[in-house]
């Protein structure tokens, strides 16, 4: 089953592990949603920089610091997603609590093993 993700803090280097994940979810046939600094395009995904007409979002994955985070707190909330994936170094006990209080679960994982060991 397909899971409308957004990735968070999508990049267009290609050494970076969010543009591994946008490559690996969409080899498994996810529907993908990116968000970076900079226009671009990975796999066919158009990367925004803005968070303008996204909904319906099942899973948030992040590839952002916890300091970078914080802006986009209300918007995940808003967002209402069934998960968000803390990648490692993007930990964030606050949002954890806060996400947790509205019943929006928390993973700290890495979506790429997650999805290579289709636990995803």
């Amino acid at each position: 089953m397909s899971k409308r993700t957004l990735v968070l803090g999508a990049s267009l280097k290609v050494d970076r592990y969010s543009n591994y994940v946008i490559n690996k979810l969409v080899r498994n046939n996810h529907e993908v949603i990116a968000i970076g600094i900079k226009e671009g395009e990975v796999a066919g995904i158009k990367i925004q920089t803005n968070t303008n007409g996204i909904a319906d979002i099942d899973t948030v994955t992040l590839y952002l610091n916890p300091h970078r985070q914080k802006p986009y707190y209300d918007y995940i909330i808003t967002l209402n997603p069934k998960r968000v994936i803390f990648n490692p170094g993007t930990e964030n006990p606050e949002f954890c609590q806060m996400l947790r209080e509205r019943n929006i679960e928390v993973e700290i994982a890495c979506t790429l093993v997650l999805l290579s060991t289709n636990q995803y």
